[in-house]
């Protein structure tokens, strides 16, 4: 089959400039099959070159979140409703909806935020291991776990951060109320430096802690009935972002949808991470479908 053809597009100004790629004819979406808009946060479009191909047979549309990939950079903090709005203008900008979704991490919690606001935006959500700590019994120290990422990132830039956010993902049972006293990791372990470049514009740490602390809409989202899916990669055990989909899903009185693989199973060997990308988009279609 070939290829689609992908026309790269923008919106917005100044430090708001968002940048989105169209694999294919907005023209032959149908209400059966619409646009299918995939994306996460603060991975870029480029993580989505393995799952869109999957695709061809509907529009695929991806973006790169505000302050990730093409978008100019900034230091101010990033919001789930600011992330919505976004989408919101997107979607609106296409003139293709509603549209099916199809969307990962800290991507689900901005999800969830815009399905709340904008249902009328959505004819089905696939909300994949979305990070919102609000509902966990841990909550405190998975908050708290962020706010200590965020404070090492100010203090001594990315490497330490990064260190900490790796690990902490890597956990696989919820957090003691001494998580916080462990020593911090290395950064070299990770192959991370340990020097401080002096830079602050890392679009994950810019939305943390918000993105885990986001309160979703419960009422709104249960609403939404089959249209909402909540999504949990199989290998991801009692890692945070798994946890966190199984408390939004008992939240909103669903079952969560079990994924082939981990956290990022939909990769091909983006950004060096290789998931099960075929297993994931089949079983993607069948819930889209």
């Amino acid at each position: 089959m070939t290829e689609p053809v992908v026309h790269t597009h923008t919106f917005g100004s100044g430090t708001a400039v968002i940048t989105y790629d169209v694999r294919g004819d907005l023209a032959g979406a149908t209400p059966e099959r619409p646009a299918l808009l995939m994306f996460a946060s603060p991975m870029d479009a480029a993580a989505f070159s393995t799952l869109a191909a999957y695709f061809t047979e509907r529009p695929v549309v991806t973006y790169d979140p505000r302050g990730a990939g093409r978008n100019p950079p900034d230091t101010s903090d990033i919001t789930p409703e600011q992330h919505a709005d976004d989408l919101h203008t997107l979607i609106q900008t296409l003139g293709a909806g509603p549209v099916d979704i199809f969307a990962s991490s800290g991507g689900a919690v901005n999800a969830l935020a815009l399905a709340a606001a904008h249902p009328e935006d959505v004819r089905r959500v696939v909300a994949h291991e979305p990070p919102t700590a609000a509902l966990l019994p841990d909550r405190d120290m998975v908050l708290a776990a962020c706010l200590d990422i965020r404070s090492t990132y100010e203090q001594s830039g990315s490497g330490a951060a990064m260190a900490k956010f790796i690990t902490l993902v890597m956990v696989e049972e919820p957090l003691g109320e001494d998580y916080l006293d462990q020593p911090a990791p290395d950064p070299a372990a990770f192959g991370l430096p340990a020097e401080d470049d002096g830079s602050r514009t890392d679009p994950l740490i810019r939305n943390m802690p918000s993105c885990n602390a986001y309160q979703p809409d419960l009422d709104a989202l249960t609403v939404l009935g089959p249209r909402l899916v909540i999504a949990a990669g199989v290998e991801s055990g009692q890692q945070v972002a798994a946890r966190c989909a199984r408390s939004v899903a008992e939240a909103v009185g669903v079952t969560v949808t079990e994924f082939p693989s981990h956290h990022a199973g939909f990769l091909g060997g983006e950004y060096g991470q290789q998931g099960d990308p075929d297993a994931f988009a089949t079983v993607l279609r069948t819930t889209l479908d």
